[in-house]
């Protein structure tokens, strides 16, 4: 058995992260006894030096915000997937010391919107512009066969999503945030934007929507997630998410493989249930 059998996330804030229950749940469910899986309060300013004091006991970390771009000089190399979009949510140290860098949110979102039914579509819709809706754009790169629209709030974030279009080989059209219920017409619309952010536009959801995929889990569901529901449209959330992109990290850090992702979701919902 490999003494490499640590493992955290790592991020600013953390303390709302579920990481810890899911990763857990696995270890629990694939009998990893000795693996342990923590969370620490880490911002950019600290991030070198967090990363420098890991011992040979540490097998991978999970990043959030701020961290995700942060961590890239840090490493010795990063995958193609993570290169693609400038961000690392998954460090995984190889047993010669080498620090890999990995992005699980894009095959994450890819898988979670199979799981549901979604493999392929012709168009689709972004709300948001931030770290998410790039990764998101990443996964459309694979889904949707036409062109993406993104409802953003600044030209400047329509000319980074444009970038982005042209840097993933999908075909990115922009569009203001307060034409945002146009986007519902689309059989795609992922919403990467904060909590609250949407609320307004649940009421313009339209009879027979597509499919919803809101990053968000907490809280859960979102009021346009409620209203999409309401109208007899399919929804991603956020949790189908995490726990998609959760499962790769388990599978790396550990070396097994499937990961367990029906036990790693039900240990999800029921931390959500107790907030």
């Amino acid at each position: 058995m490999s003494t490499r059998h640590r493992a955290a996330v790592l991020g600013s804030p953390i303390a709302h992260s579920l990481s810890p229950v899911l990763h857990r749940a696995a270890y629990r469910e694939l009998g990893l006894d000795d693996w342990s899986y923590d969370r620490f309060e880490v911002d950019e300013a600290a991030l070198p030096g967090f990363m420098g004091e890991l011992d040979a006991s540490w097998a991978g970390l999970s990043l959030t915000m701020p961290l995700k771009r942060a961590v890239i000089p840090l490493l010795d190399e990063i995958t193609d997937t993570a290169a693609s979009v400038e961000a690392v949510n998954t460090v995984v140290f190889t047993e010669d010391g080498r620090r890999i860098g990995d992005n699980t949110d894009i095959p994450g979102m890819i898988a979670a919107l199979r799981e549901r039914g979604v493999e392929k579509v012709d168009s689709a819709a972004v709300l948001g512009a931030g770290a998410t809706a790039s990764s998101a754009l990443a996964a459309l790169a694979r889904v949707c066969s036409g062109p993406v629209t993104a409802y953003v709030r600044s030209e400047a974030r329509a000319e980074e999503m444009r970038g982005w279009g042209e840097r993933l080989g999908v075909d990115v059209r922009t569009a203001a945030w307060d034409e945002a219920a146009r986007a519902f017409a689309a059989p795609l619309v992922i919403a990467t934007t904060p909590a609250g952010t949407t609320d307004a536009l649940a009421q313009a959801v339209p009879d027979a929507p597509g499919t919803l995929f809101d990053v968000l889990y907490d809280p859960w569901p979102t009021r346009l997630a409620a209203a999409w529901s309401a109208r007899g449209g399919r929804v991603v959330g956020g949790l189908d998410l995490l726990v998609h992109q959760a499962v790769l990290q388990v599978e790396q850090m550990t070396g097994r493989a499937p990961g367990p992702l029906a036990a790693m979701r039900a240990a999800g919902e029921r931390a959500l249930a107790e907030r």
